[in-house]
């Protein structure tokens, strides 16, 4: 599918980012297209994770830009990057434990963006009918799958426009990780936006529009999903 820059939702321009004195991102640029789902592959320590929290406001980066519509989200707090419309699932399911499945969806409440379907508990529930059936009971109570579920749907009801999936399948058992291929399909018509860092190459693959492989805090290759080099892969994501 051919792009215009104008259909660039999310932009990400020369990040530089530390944790203390070590750099981690060096000069890291990429970007998202409306629709469009691009996947960051990459070993454990390549700095995956840092792009995604770079980019929610979760870790200060010392310099670059990000935009998010074309507004300059670099300087702002993670929960004004979500009232925006970007939605963050983290790689430890911070749900409330304490809270109920639906007291924990009312938690991510916001209202639409223009142009969007409103997700609603309703909605969610025929989306993910394992927490349909455990709609009240405690959210410490449910599996790993199922608190992986919970928490895109709780994401999901902050309306995003665009999600950022920090290793979704991880720990996950097959049965879960093909009902979150479905879930993803599913957001992916609905012309929500996905950017996600993902182990499981067989499932990027089947989801993505594109690839983008993180090597020692930098895009060292790109390509659309089905054009994704061997040897590339073998070079910066092989074990």
């Amino acid at each position: 599918m051919e792009h215009n820059i104008q259909d660039i939702i999310l932009n990400v321009e020369s990040l530089n980012t530390y944790y203390g004195k070590a750099q981690i991102l060096f000069d890291l640029a990429l970007h998202v297209y409306c629709g469009e789902v691009v996947v960051l592959l990459g070993r454990n320590g390549a700095g995956k994770t840092t792009v995604l929290k770079s980019i929610m406001g979760m870790i200060s980066s010392k310099s670059g830009r990000v935009f998010f519509k074309g507004k300059s989200i670099d300087k702002l707090p993670p929960y004004k990057c979500c009232a925006l419309g970007l939605g963050y699932v983290p790689q430890d399911r911070r749900i409330f434990k304490g809270l109920t499945v639906l007291e924990n969806l009312e938690v991510g409440r916001q209202p639409p963006s223009e142009g969007y379907g409103e997700w609603t508990p309703a909605r969610l529930l025929e989306l993910f009918p394992n927490l349909a059936e455990r709609r009240n009971h405690l959210a410490g109570m449910l599996s790993g799958g199922e608190q992986q579920m919970l928490t895109i749907a709780r994401t999901l009801m902050g309306n995003p426009e665009l999600i950022i999936l920090d290793e979704p399948t991880e720990g996950l058992a097959p049965v879960i990780v093909n009902h979150l291929l479905t879930t993803i399909q599913r957001l992916k018509s609905e012309g929500i936006s996905i950017l996600m860092a993902e182990q499981n190459l067989n499932f990027a693959r089947s989801i993505s529009d594109r690839a983008c492989i993180v090597y020692q805090g930098q895009i060292r290759y790109q390509s659309p999903i089905a054009e994704l080099s061997q040897a590339a892969y073998e070079k910066y994501c092989a074990l």
